[in-house]
């Protein structure tokens, strides 16, 4: 479905950005793919990673709406990954997440209304389930302002619909980096917010190919949710080395001890298919959709009342074979 289309990514100079666009140019022919940034000199040492013909590089910001339409203009899809992402600096710098998290959202959305784009899938958090942190609030609130653009299109074609996982395996500021980087360091002992504390874990190529799959499900309004695996950071730190200590150094500002991707509260809302789950809309659309059969014929279940999906609970649990895997992919 990407063949000949063009396709938009906000903050596309980041490590989702940039699996994203090598997945396409390995896997499809887009007419265009747009990078969205406002970093230079991100921009400048993608484009020398990444000099397919199909190329193009804006500079600019989510918070200049005027900039983002003369970049959507022609553009089929759009995905928004552009965020301020950092909990603890968010927490000390809130207005300025909530200019880009939140204003940016909106910006993203009335752009692609007036520019008539096809499909745009945002990228959310587990932080934005029962939020207790500022970034988590204001990707929740941008999840409910996708949700709830799919109201206001009106007889407009554009689609709108949301992608929640948990921690990116090797991202850009994630722990498995910064443990590399001690372990090289000769450290005795690696550093551990609390024991007990456990996270939703995924490869950047898992995360990727979820998007990919998701743009030919959706229906508009729909938060996609895959199932992962969970670990405990202990154990994470454990696996990548064995033969060091640890330290537990306490909770950051707002940390949680454990993420939710699907709350307690959302459950009357939730249908589980096979690999993921799928959160329902709670207002009731012009255009109201079918959800329990997405796009692609695959069909979902309504979960129990008070179904939680839970880091802590999680069926699913990375060993240090399975972690090692990951780093690796």
């Amino acid at each position: 479905m990407f063949n000949g289309k063009n396709i938009l990514i906000t903050g596309g100079t980041g490590s989702f950005g940039k699996k994203y666009t090598e997945i396409l140019l390995k896997n499809y022919k887009p007419n265009k793919i747009i990078i969205y940034s406002r970093d230079e000199l991100k921009q400048y040492e993608m484009a020398q990673q990444f000099n397919d013909p199909c190329m193009r590089f804006f500079i600019g910001d989510v918070r200049d709406v005027e900039r983002l339409k003369n970049a959507m203009y022609g553009v089929n899809y759009v995905i928004h990954a552009a965020a301020l992402k950092h909990v603890p600096i968010a927490e000390y710098n809130p207005m300025e997440c909530i200019k880009t998290n939140i204003y940016g959202a909106q910006n993203v959305i009335d752009a692609c209304l007036e520019c008539g784009v096809e499909k745009v899938i945002a990228l959310s958090t587990d932080k934005a389930a029962n939020p207790i942190n500022l970034y988590g609030a204001t990707k929740l609130a941008s999840d409910k302002l996708f949700v709830s653009a799919n109201n206001i299109r009106g007889a407009r074609r554009t689609e709108f619909s949301v992608v929640r996982y948990g921690n990116v395996v090797g991202s850009r500021g994630s722990v498995v980096p910064l443990f590399k980087k001690l372990i090289a360091s000769g450290v005795k002992e690696l550093p551990i917010t609390e024991l007990d504390m456990t996270r939703f874990w995924i490869t950047l190529e898992q995360g990727v190919n979820f998007v990919l799959k998701n743009f030919a499900r959706m229906k508009g309004g729909e938060i996609f949710i895959p199932k992962i695996p969970s670990m405990k950071m202990v154990d994470l730190a454990k696996s990548m080395a064995p033969n060091l200590g640890v330290k537990v150094i306490g909770i950051r500002p707002g940390e949680k001890m454990h993420e939710v991707m699907v709350p307690k509260d959302d459950s009357h809302l939730t249908l589980e298919f096979d690999d993921h789950f799928v959160i329902q809309p709670s207002i009731i659309f012009t255009q109201q959709n079918d959800f329990t059969c997405n796009a692609l014929k695959e069909v979902g279940k309504p979960v129990k009342m008070g179904f939680e999906y839970s880091s802590e609970t999680n069926a699913q649990w990375l060993d240090a074979k399975g972690l090692m895997e990951m780093i690796e992919a």
